[in-house]
């Protein structure tokens, strides 16, 4: 036993220095930055780092005590996080999001997006032709909970008031309704998504229904003669809003299809890439959701006149138009993320405990 802890002082006592040294070019880095830091010691941070790695890998061959292996493992562990690391700071990574990866992942799966646009249009055709047909269709299509009183048998004047409702005019009424907006609206897309792994169906059905709900709601104004009021009404936020539905189910679309056709890989490991592929625009259209629910509790509530309405739904068209088709084709980013590449995690020695680096 003596011999033991001889061998594990003097092998700590022999590199100790370096050690030391590689945990203040860390300290100094997550300080300052790398950016920050001078190039003597910017360039003195791989070569410790490597020293590490190389007394980690001696450490494990010769069996010293697990307090030096964990300390080793640990700084070593460090060292790799600043060095190969993201180095981008969380603001930047924000911005890097909606400047480049939001925008540029729409534009990937752009055929997606038509499909599911043309699922949700093609719903609300559906629920338009048969109100239209016959008024009593309504009750199948809209629940009541939904409806809210808005169905064949108010009256057109009780439509109206709710086209023009001055009751929720009051700020704190308006930010619970807006939380609730928000919080049922991204239910609504995330499970769009998440259902995207039963091949598709639940997404089309969902998609589908969602289309049927605004056909039927818009052919109920239409016979009261108040079509574009309800149209005025709905689409300053219905623009965003329907926008980010379509989106997550085009994310749901595109698990879909990577399950269906996986192509040279495994299914399993398909559907994690194309998820992590497909996340980056559901977390975009939570944010979405999130507009759309200010425009809805805050802006629709207190503007009533059509014409600034209406002026609303096309400035909102045009500009998410413009975002998905222009920002962020200067370049190209890896879908995945900046992470580090596998290769380079083995060809530089990430320590783990697995065995020796």
């Amino acid at each position: 036993m003596s011999g033991f802890r001889m061998k594990s002082v003097e092998f700590r006592r022999e590199r100790e220095k370096d050690w030391a040294e590689l945990e203040r070019l860390i300290a100094e880095a997550e300080k300052k930055g790398l950016q920050n830091m001078s190039a003597r010691d910017l360039a003195a941070l791989p070569v410790h780092y490597r020293a590490a790695l190389s007394s980690l890998s001696v450490a494990r061959a010769i069996s010293l005590d697990a307090n030096l292996l964990l300390y080793l493992e640990n700084l070593s562990n460090r060292a790799f996080i600043k060095i190969y690391g993201v180095r981008h700071r969380l603001g930047e990574v924000f911005l890097l999001f909606l400047n480049r990866r939001f925008p540029a992942e729409i534009r990937a799966f752009r055929w997606l997006v038509l499909l599911a646009t043309l699922i949700l249009a093609l719903g609300a055709v559906s629920g338009y032709v048969q109100v239209m047909h016959d008024p009593d269709n309504y009750y199948n299509l809209v629940s009541v909970d939904y409806a809210q009183g808005r169905d064949p048998s108010a009256s057109t004047e009780e439509l109206r008031e709710v086209l023009y409702d001055q009751d929720a005019t009051f700020w704190g009424g308006l930010a619970h309704f807006t939380s609730f907006l928000f919080t049922h609206n991204s239910q609504v897309g995330i499970l769009c998504f998440a259902l995207g792994f039963a091949l598709g169906l639940p997404t089309f059905y969902l998609l589908f229904i969602t289309g049927q709900i605004l056909g039927a709601m818009s052919a109920l104004h239409h016979q009261h003669g108040l079509l574009l009021e309800f149209l005025a009404w709905v689409f300053p936020h219905g623009v965003t809003e329907l926008s980010a539905i379509i989106i997550c189910g085009a994310a749901g679309l595109a698990l879909a299809r990577a399950l269906v056709f996986p192509g040279r890989r495994r299914r399993l490991a398909s559907l994690a890439a194309m998820g992590r592929r497909a996340g980056l625009m559901v977390l975009g259209a939570v944010g979405m959701f999130a507009v759309a629910a200010l425009i809805e509790g805050l802006f629709r509530q207190l503007v009533h006149p059509v014409p600034i309405r209406l002026a609303v739904v096309a400035v909102t068209a045009v500009l998410w138009a413009w975002y998905f088709t222009r920002v962020g084709r200067a370049g190209r980013l890896d879908p995945a993320g900046p992470v580090v590449p596998e290769d380079r995690i083995v060809s530089e020695g990430r320590p783990g405990r697995e065995g020796p680096p």
